[in-house]
């Protein structure tokens, strides 16, 4: 693992060592490897759900009546 040395906030610095205190963590440097972690998860969620927007939106709208999209659904699912 590569060192670092970083400057925390003071209030930052107290939640962090608060929980290694309650054992949600055995170290400070195991917490923000989780919380990195989870930023990076988020924003690898954000990226899919904007690519499916901008997929939707280019798309366009469909002209087809409710029934007609019904219908196609249920024949793609064999029903």
């Amino acid at each position: 693992m590569t060192r670092q040395s970083i400057t925390l906030a003071k209030q930052n610095d107290e939640w962090l060592k608060a929980q290694v205190a309650e054992e949600e963590f055995t170290s400070k440097s195991e917490a923000v490897n989780y919380l990195i972690k989870q930023a990076r998860e988020r924003e690898e969620y954000h990226n899919y759900v904007q690519m499916k927007i901008d997929r939707g939106l280019k798309s366009g709208f469909s002209t087809k009546t409710k029934e007609k999209l019904l219908a196609e659904i249920k024949s793609r699912l064999n029903v």
